[in-house]
């Protein structure tokens, strides 16, 4: 039994003590925050769970096995290493740090230690992710054209990152782990709407190998809540709509076609747009925190890192991160990703 201690009980904190006091193989042994009401909340749901305004003492409790990190994006770093030094195995929200050599510092500190760290990339662990990781390595789509990510909705409104750091992390996990790469370079516009310093929205271009392109669409300022994603390959192209509980994937059997037209003087190519049938497959159900947190448990187990979600990916979504930052305070210039 892994015994797991939370960081934090704002928005995904509860998530991750429901989901760790679930699963059979672990047991959410300890929360904190600063919140004595948020505590109090969580308390009445799990009566077993002691409760915590310092997180140290989650570190000091020598009965935690593996440490949640769900705090403000500003501390992940410092409760990550924090949690390292105490042997605690831990698993950190997105995005793992604000800098690059610092995601670096853990990776190491957490080989140093023998210890698992992974990243909160949730949607590597959706099913209908999987699927389209799936599509695009059997080949069934064809050679990839482009992609592009909608992420968008009214709210909610952060105060410590921008509607990019916030939102994009997940999208650019999706791609790196479709594309089993990061980006090589950018460009990106974002904008000031809300009287504060942050932006609320960015549209953002990646450029991956083998010519791909990906587009980003990321906001808090939409007058609807959308999460899609959508494929373009030279044979079939695929749509993914995470709020679609019906029919999340839906594989259209569309191309186009170069054909050769003679005529008297001289033959030309004329492009033909072949269209065939919409395929719906029917793909699991299963709650991706969930299955990310079996994953994470399951490295624990097996003392091995993990292949999906490790320090490293968390590194290069930091990476891009930075480099669309960059684009986006330049006015949309172009800018390689380190």
């Amino acid at each position: 039994m892994i015994k797991v201690g939370t960081i934090g009980c704002g928005h995904w904190g509860p998530n991750h003590i429901r989901v760790f006091a679930q699963l059979p193989g672990s047991e959410s042994l300890m929360c904190a925050d600063l919140d004595e009401k948020r505590l109090n909340q969580i308390k009445d749901l799990y009566p077993n769970i002691e409760t915590t305004k310092d997180y140290n003492d989650i570190l000091n409790n020598p009965d935690v096995d593996a440490v949640c990190v769900s705090a403000p994006t500003n501390h992940h770093y410092e409760m990550t290493r924090q949690s390292l030094n105490a042997g605690k195995h831990v698993i950190c929200e997105k995005p793992l740090s604000l800098s690059v050599k610092e995601c670096e510092d853990l990776k190491a500190l957490a080989r140093e230690k023998n210890l698992v760290l992974m990243v909160g990339h949730v949607f590597v662990f959706n099913p209908g992710i999987i699927w389209l990781k799936k599509y695009i390595d059997s080949g069934e789509l064809g050679r990839i054209h482009y992609a592009y990510a909608t992420r968008t909705n009214l709210g909610p409104f952060r105060y410590d990152v921008n509607a990019l750091w916030d939102l994009a992390p997940h999208d650019i996990s999706i791609f790196n782990y479709l594309f089993d790469s990061k980006p090589m370079n950018v460009s990106a516009r974002g904008q000031i709407c809300l009287d504060h310093s942050l932006e609320d929205l960015a549209f953002a271009t990646l450029e991956y190998p083998d010519k791909i392109m990906a587009n980003i669409h990321v906001s808090w300022l939409d007058p609807k809540k959308v999460r899609q994603i959508t494929i373009v390959g030279d044979k079939k192209m695929v749509v993914w709509d995470d709020l679609d509980n019906i029919g999340p994937i839906k594989l259209y059997d569309k191309h186009v076609e170069k054909t050769s037209s003679f005529y008297s003087t001289y033959g030309e190519f004329q492009l033909l747009s072949k269209e065939g049938s919409i395929t719906i497959p029917k793909i699991g159900f299963g709650e991706p925190l969930k299955a990310q947190a079996q994953y994470f448990l399951d490295c624990i187990a097996q003392s091995q890192g993990p292949d999906v979600a490790d320090a490293q990916k968390g590194a290069d979504v930091v990476a891009t991160l930075h480099a669309i930052q960059e684009s986006m305070d330049q006015k949309g210039s172009h800018v390689n990703v380190a």
